[in-house]
């Protein structure tokens, strides 16, 4: 997201290495860079406007006068001012749902159609109810768009939430209130209500869920936006936000190839903190959403933290103590357990998924790094794993000629391809045993080259 502010700002600080301190002259060059930036990623022009005179305001301020370097002086503050404008100023609280009231606590789902509105409600039963520990319900008040019912059906059963039924010839109001008083006797903590959407703004569409929302006075209402939108995304804000006490904004799509203006925009014009961040199309792919660590990643500085979380949800730690142990035990690591850590990396987002996170010296690093190739290459080396026999998986040693041949075709890959996989596992193995006799940073150095397309 905002790649190309990334890119204007790590210029411009190249540029001022060499000045002395902070002035108007070298302050304005580098603020233009930033204008024009937020401009060319659709960001509504009130919002740069008020950024970047609050930037100009801190810059030549007492804050970095002095600094021995004016450059990332100044980028220190682009990165408070691009994080306040993105709802830190808000303080930490506003990014969280509200649950206080009593169970259960309903939040209403509302935006255009085709914004991800229905899949959202479905990531964001997963979220509550694994990282919330919340017992969620969730129904569809959208009467008009044929399957989008089915839909949210489909996806509530998918992460394993409760869903109650309804159908196109009722009320959308009947609807909620039937949802709300089936969620009070089945003790849900959570009802999730998905609203109609058109395909843009009409008076008879914000009185439905005007009405909605009067009926079961939601305690969270969140509006639903494509980051992708750009412009589009501020006129639909202020019309849901002038019908609608909304709470907070629900960014979807934001792996797309967006210019992410929306994510500035929609902050600025409702004054609601962005609450969530649909960052993949899996049903895992929301985030809470955190302005700091937003601002840190369009501005190159990474975001370590979320490289730690994608790591803890991605790693199975009984699994991994289970190997240790086995390790340590004298067992042997085989095909399965190669397996299993190829599968965590897919688990984690990929390679290409874990450099997004990494700060931009890093992904400057890795920039020769065929990522879609090491990706592919991994699945690749899982499917030919999946064509060995389980006895193959626990003695790889017995894979002679004729076997070879049998695994490479049940896998669709050429001979080559599974002796190279065979020789990787070997290093991997190899490092493992040193490991049992605590040569860990020998491992360390022996990984260097082991994946491919990272050599």
């Amino acid at each position: 997201m905002l790649d190309n502010l990334t890119q204007r700002l790590a210029k411009v600080v190249k540029t001022m290495r060499g000045e002395a301190r902070l002035t108007e002259a070298n302050t304005a060059e580098m603020l233009r860079e930033v204008r024009m930036a937020l401009l060319e990623a659709d960001v509504a022009l009130p919002a740069v406007r008020e950024f970047i005179a609050k930037v100009k305001e801190k810059a030549l301020g007492e804050e970095v006068i002095g600094s021995l370097s004016p450059g990332q002086a100044l980028v220190g503050v682009v990165q408070r001012e691009l994080a306040a404008l993105m709802g830190a100023d808000l303080g930490p609280d506003a990014t969280q749902l509200s649950f206080a009231q009593q169970p259960p606590a309903i939040i209403l789902m509302a935006g255009l159609q085709g914004v991800g509105k229905t899949t959202t409600t479905g990531k964001l039963a997963k979220y509550l109810k694994e990282q919330k520990k919340k017992k969620v319900l969730t129904v569809s008040a959208d009467v008009y768009r044929p399957a989008a019912i089915a839909q949210l059906e489909s996806v509530t059963k998918q992460v394993g939430a409760d869903f109650f039924p309804s159908s196109a010839s009722d009320k959308p109001v009947d609807i909620a209130k039937n949802a709300l008083d089936w969620a009070k006797k089945h003790y849900h903590d959570v009802l999730i209500i998905d609203t109609a959407g058109r395909l843009g703004i009409d008076e008879a569409m914000m009185q439905e869920i005007a009405a909605v929302h009067a009926a079961v006075k939601p305690v969270e209402t969140l509006f639903v936006v494509d980051a992708m939108l750009g412009q589009d995304a501020i006129n639909t804000a202020k019309a849901f936000n002038d019908a609608l006490p909304l709470t907070g904004v629900v960014l979807t799509k934001l792996d797309g190839d967006s210019r992410g203006g929306a994510a500035l925009s929609v902050r600025h014009v409702t004054g609601k903190p962005i609450k969530f961040a649909g960052v993949s199309e899996k049903l895992d792919g929301l985030e809470a959403f955190d302005p700091t660590r937003m601002a840190n990643r369009v501005l190159g500085m990474g975001d370590i933290l979320a490289l730690v979380e994608e790591a803890r949800k991605g790693v199975d730690a009984e699994a991994a103590t289970e190997l240790a142990n086995k390790i340590k035990g004298g067992g042997k690591f085989d095909m399965n357990d190669f397996k299993a850590q190829l599968t965590q990396m897919k688990k984690m987002g990929g390679m290409s998924g874990l450099l997004d996170k990494l700060p931009a010296q890093f992904q400057q690093a890795a920039a020769g790094a065929n990522m879609d190739q090491a990706e592919k290459q991994v699945r690749r080396m899982v499917g030919i794993i999946d064509s060995m026999t389980p006895g193959e998986r626990a003695k790889p040693e017995l894979i002679k000629a004729n076997r070879k041949r049998r695994i490479a075709a049940g896998a669709g890959v050429q001979v080559q391809e599974v002796n190279r996989m065979l020789n990787q596992f070997e290093q991997m193995q190899t490092m493992m045993k040193k490991l049992k006799g605590g040569g860990l940073m020998k491992m360390m150095r022996g990984m260097k080259g082991m994946m491919p397309g990272l050599r």
